[in-house]
């Protein structure tokens, strides 16, 4: 794959914790017109192991590109599309390394949670995923649910919805945890943090997270981490 340009450097040190809320988007434009990003971890320029939102404005579009590194993205708002299809808010989308695509935006514009150069080179599963009509299953404590959705050596990628007033246990994290919050207020003994947070807890770091009256709806990455520095160097 093509060597990342480790030039820009965003939230590059995977040793420490990240919070970013929505009250702190910087929306910044695209080489493509209608389409912004507000980048939240970033190692290189457009060549990138990056973590960013990507919003696209009606009837926008985005230039055909090979997913070099793989590509991972959930659809946040509006309808996002390619020549393979149309993808509403809600679906989670796997475009491993090797794929192509052109994505193509309607009237309805479209917001998404993307994760750019972070696959192995082992992970080939490609896939889109309404989540709005799958399953939940039980979680490991009263008031969570858990719909899993790719799992892929150590790596694990999930939904987590918390009833009101739901604790979990204190917990450590091998291999990390990233958290974007979809919907309610997810809260630690650290902060609190609203629909549109996103965190990123490194390898070994603990703790005790719980929601309040309006509860949470959670994507959760665990287990990837650790394995940053192999991904990045090929």
């Amino acid at each position: 794959m093509p060597t990342i340009d480790a030039s820009i450097e965003l939230n590059a040190d995977f040793t420490q914790r990240v919070v970013v809320k929505p009250n702190e988007y910087a929306w910044e434009a695209s080489p493509m017109p209608g389409v912004e990003r507000m980048k939240l971890d970033r190692i290189g320029d457009e060549v990138a192991r990056a973590t960013s939102l990507v919003r696209y404005a009606p009837n926008s579009s985005f230039s055909p590109h090979e997913h070099t590194g793989g590509e991972e993205i959930f659809v946040l708002d509006g309808v996002f599309g390619d020549e393979h299809g149309k993808y509403p808010a809600g679906t989670y989308i796997r475009n491993p390394i090797g794929t192509r695509h052109q994505p193509v935006i309607g009237a309805e514009g479209a917001i998404i949670f993307v994760k750019l150069h972070q696959f192995s080179e082992q992970d080939q599963s490609q896939f889109a995923t309404d989540t709005n009509v799958r399953p939940w299953h039980p979680g490991l404590v009263d008031g969570l649910k858990v719909m899993p959705l790719h799992q892929h050596e150590g790596e694990t990628i999930a939904l987590v919805k918390w009833a009101p007033n739901t604790q979990f246990n204190a917990h450590k994290h091998w291999g990390g945890e990233e958290i974007f919050v979809l919907e309610g207020t997810f809260y630690d003994e650290h902060d609190s943090y609203p629909a549109g947070s996103w965190l990123r807890s490194p390898h070994l770091s603990e703790h005790c997270p719980y929601t309040k009256d309006d509860g949470a709806l959670i994507y959760v990455k665990v287990g990837h981490l650790h394995a940053h520095e192999i991904r990045t160097a090929n």
